[in-house]
């Protein structure tokens, strides 16, 4: 080493350590990433994104990120003077909603997504739950009760589909081949109709499909916090029936627990919910030891 050459930077090298047994134990595995919020809309993050998306390939991973796009979704339907409506996380969609909702996940979303990757070096194909089958859905009904004093009401939210089946063939085959395969959460129903379902459910569903390792949901929030703010670092599925209860855990961050859950109860080993604001936040949370965000267990 000559004078001129600078010296190694041994906090770099401290986190490349850190990092190596887990890149050892976690090759091979699938890992299923639930993207949205503002990490989509942030360019920085967005390109953060793809960039640990295309590494998580290139170190031996197998990477499926399914979208969502509801800033997005929001924009147009302003532009169009259509007002925006929400029951337990879920978008209320009809007819005119639903046209919008096809158009922007499965166009330019994921588009965009897969561009974005395919720069950074990776090779990501852009799929709707209607190709190949992917997704089959069914009319969803909302049960909501507005209060404990109130009976329950069933909502017809419209065009909003619950997962019924997914044929992960057509993953695996681009997996298998070296793809990283992105999906927009619009699935078919029995008579092909388009049905807008929830991303963190259609995330949850392919994990479970896929037999995930890992089903990562980034959120706009640093995960699940407790009645002081604090962020729980692991919860399961006793504490989290209990917070639900007490209102500790509401609005949308309901429906993507109950997903959580699902997943762990068919055997997706763990279900990290972390803050996709955080610069690396899929890095932090696979690679480092503390890692990040809440995570959910049996």
């Amino acid at each position: 080493m000559t004078a001129e050459t600078p010296p190694p930077n041994s906090t770099v090298a401290d986190i490349l350590i850190e990092a190596l047994p887990y890149i050892r134990k976690f090759s091979g595995m699938t890992v299923v990433v639930k993207y949205g919020g503002h990490a989509m809309v942030d360019e920085q993050l967005k390109t953060d994104f793809a960039r640990d998306i295309t590494l998580l390939k290139f170190i031996g991973l197998n990477p499926v990120v399914v979208h969502g796009g509801g800033p997005q979704i929001n924009r147009v339907l302003d532009q169009m003077g259509i007002q925006p409506q929400f029951v337990r996380g879920m978008r209320l969609t009809d007819g005119p909603t639903m046209d919008v909702v096809e158009m922007v996940l499965g166009g330019k979303v994921n588009k965009s997504i897969v561009a974005q990757i395919n720069q950074q070096g990776g090779r990501a194909v852009g799929l709707s739950g209607k190709d190949g089958g992917l997704i089959e859905a069914r009319k969803m009904h909302i049960v909501h009760q507005a209060d404990a004093a109130s009976p329950p009401e069933i909502i017809d939210p419209g065009m909003v589909g619950e997962v019924t089946h997914v044929n992960p063939q057509i993953i695996h085959t681009l997996s298998e081949k070296g793809f990283i395969p992105i999906i927009a959460p619009v699935g078919a129903g029995r008579e092909g109709e388009t049905y807008n379902i929830n991303a963190d459910l259609v995330a949850s569903h392919i994990a479970m499909a896929l037999s995930a390792g890992r089903l990562m949901l980034l959120t706009d929030v640093d995960g699940v916090m407790d009645a002081k703010g604090q962020l729980i670092s692991s919860i399961d599925a006793a504490a989290i029936r209990s917070m639900i209860d007490d209102g500790s855990i509401s609005g949308g961050m309901i429906p993507k627990i109950e997903c959580a859950l699902a997943a762990i109860e068919s055997g997706v080993e763990k279900v990290p919910i972390l803050n996709g604001t955080r610069r690396h936040a899929i890095l932090l949370e696979l690679f480092t030891d503390r890692g990040i965000g809440t995570e959910v267990t049996e």
